[in-house]
């Protein structure tokens, strides 16, 4: 993700004025969360308050307060027809002219969201790792990418995914938190069942998504049943990648897919109960 501190801190430095809108308070159905934030400038717009005529009018009222000497505002927006709009809510926004002492309050929060993220562990940087490198940046993930080969990872690197070049795979697993996500397209077929073996015998990942055909996910299994990994673990695991009802192999399309597959499955409870098919995203 791209944070708004740096972007503040960037406008700042070349003296541009900005203003801090943030949903403060909501009733009802609204187009983004309490903590939503954007950036407002006399000429661009960071971030995001969900779009349409909402975020329109809290451009205009962010633009005023630049225009005067108002320290602060808050905007009242009952989301009606009176602006156009059928959500039925109501939504107040916070908008701050912004300071260096809001940058730094603005890096802080920030900084405690993104600890809170659901981490991915991306293995191996070749042409689909890269695609899903970029897919997955802009989303509410702390994504570590791995490989040992220093000169695959791409310059200009990626901004967002933490790169770690290193040849131990297992140990990335080993150090990884309860409730990580896994996803593995590594160079080599070997590597590959370590690193899902790894996973399946720690049992409590997220998500564990290996690169591959199905005759590949049946010979991995009967590796894992020969180490003794619980039936119930290894249905979990997804392979292919992306899910079965495109048949497009391109990277950037296997990408965009597990992407979305990935999502879904962080975002469902993990005391769920459902039951879930051999090799479904959860």
């Amino acid at each position: 993700m791209t944070p708004l501190a740096s972007a503040l801190h960037e406008l700042l430095a070349r003296g541009e004025p900005a203003v801090l809108v943030e949903v403060a308070a909501l009733k009802g159905s609204a187009p983004r969360e309490a903590g939503a934030r954007m950036l407002v400038t006399a000429r661009a717009i960071h971030g995001t308050i969900g779009g349409g005529r909402l975020e329109w009018e809290a451009t205009l009222r962010a633009r005023t307060l630049l225009e005067g000497n108002e320290p602060s505002a808050l905007l009242e927006v009952p989301l009606g027809p009176e602006i156009g709009q059928c959500c039925g809510g109501f939504v107040s926004l916070r908008l701050r002219r912004a300071d260096d002492a809001l940058r730094a309050e603005l890096e802080a929060i920030e900084q405690a969201e993104d600890e809170k993220l659901p981490l991915v562990l991306l293995f191996g940087a070749g042409h689909v790792g890269k695609a899903l490198a970029s897919a997955l940046a802009p989303l509410p993930l702390r994504v570590r990418w791995i490989d040992g080969r220093a000169g695959e990872f791409p310059d200009p690197p990626i901004p967002g995914p933490e790169v770690v070049i290193s040849e131990r795979a297992l140990a990335a697993v080993d150090a990884a938190p309860a409730g990580a996500a896994y996803l593995v397209l590594t160079h080599s077929h070997a590597l590959d069942s370590m690193v899902c073996a790894a996973v399946l015998q720690r049992g409590d990942f997220a998500y564990l998504g290996l690169i591959g055909s199905r005759t590949k996910r049946a010979r991995f299994e009967r590796g894992f049943r020969d180490l003794g990994i619980p039936e119930d673990r290894i249905a979990r695991l997804v392979c292919p990648i992306g899910g079965n009802r495109i048949k497009d192999k391109r990277p950037a399309v296997i990408a965009a897919m597990t992407a979305a597959e990935l999502i879904c499955a962080l975002a469902a409870p993990a005391a769920s109960g459902q039951t879930r098919r051999t090799g479904e995203a959860a």
